[in-house]
């Protein structure tokens, strides 16, 4: 079963729009995003720490600032060494 990802972010986020970069560049699977702006309680949780990426079923988060590999790796894809995933 494929792991069920979800992206925290605000709207008007430099940094979240990075975020949707790098994980094109990692070829993550789909992932819903998540708008913690409306929502006092995700305010609250990752208001400061936005993007985030969150594996729903697992509990795992990885924080911003991340790159393709850090993302491959929370997803648990291994590449050839010295190669990236075509």
């Amino acid at each position: 079963m494929p792991m069920r990802l979800v992206l925290y972010q605000r709207d008007y986020c430099h940094l979240c729009d990075q975020a949707l970069a790098v994980l094109a560049e990692a070829r993550a699977p789909d992932f819903d995003s998540v708008w913690v702006d409306d929502d006092a309680a995700l305010e609250a949780r990752y208001g400061a720490r936005v993007p985030v990426l969150r594996d729903a079923d697992g509990g795992r988060e990885l924080d911003w600032p991340f790159d393709a590999a850090a993302v491959r790796a929370f997803l648990g894809v291994l590449s050839p060494v010295g190669r990236e995933p075509e």
